[in-house]
C-alpha cells in the first residue's frame, strides 16, 4: 500500500507536534562527583540517577559512562563502551526502564523492608505463639 503525499506531510505534522511538546535531552553526562548520569532536557528540568538503577547500565563503571551520546532528535541517548541505549521517553515513564523491568526490580526488593515497627510486630506476635491457625468451618448436618 503505497502512502500519498499529503498523509506523509500530515504524519509528520503530527510528529512534529508530539514532538514539541516532548522533553529532550539538551546534555548528558556522567558525574563522578555524586556517582550519577545527570540529563538536562529540553524544559529546563534537569534528572540524574546512579546508572545501576537503568535498565542496561546494572553493570557500568564511571570508565564506561565517559560518553553519553545524544541522538538527533534528542529523544535517545546511546553509550558507546556498553552499546547501551536508552530512549528518554520510557526512561521517563517506566522510571528507568520498561514497566516489565522495573516490576521485577521492585519486586526483588519488596520482602526487603525492615522498620522498627516490622521486627516489633513479629516480636509481639511471636509472643503469642505465631501466625494464628486459620479458623476451620464445620459442616452442621
Amino acid at each position: 500500500m503505497a502512502v500519498r503525499k499529503d498523509q506523509f506531510e500530515a504524519a509528520n505534522a503530527r510528529g512534529a507536534a508530539r514532538l514539541a511538546k516532548t522533553p529532550t535531552a539538551v546534555s548528558a553526562r556522567y558525574d563522578r562527583r555524586i556517582g550519577r548520569v545527570v540529563i538536562e532536557l529540553s524544559t529546563g528540568l534537569g534528572i540524574a540517577f546512579k546508572p545501576h538503577s537503568a535498565q542496561g547500565l546494572e553493570k557500568a563503571t564511571p570508565a564506561d559512562l565517559a560518553e553519553i551520546e545524544i541522538s538527533p532528535s534528542g529523544l535517545g541517548l546511546h553509550i558507546p563502551a556498553l552499546d547501551a541505549d536508552l530512549y528518554l521517553p520510557a526512561l521517563l515513564d517506566g522510571f528507568l526502564g520498561s514497566r516489565k523491568w522495573m516490576a521485577a526490580t521492585m519486586g526483588k526488593v519488596g520482602g526487603q523492608a525492615s522498620t522498627e515497627a516490622k521486627a516489633a510486630a513479629a516480636r509481639a506476635n511471636g509472643k503469642l505463639g505465631g501466625r494464628p491457625k486459620k479458623a476451620r468451618e464445620t459442616a452442621q448436618a
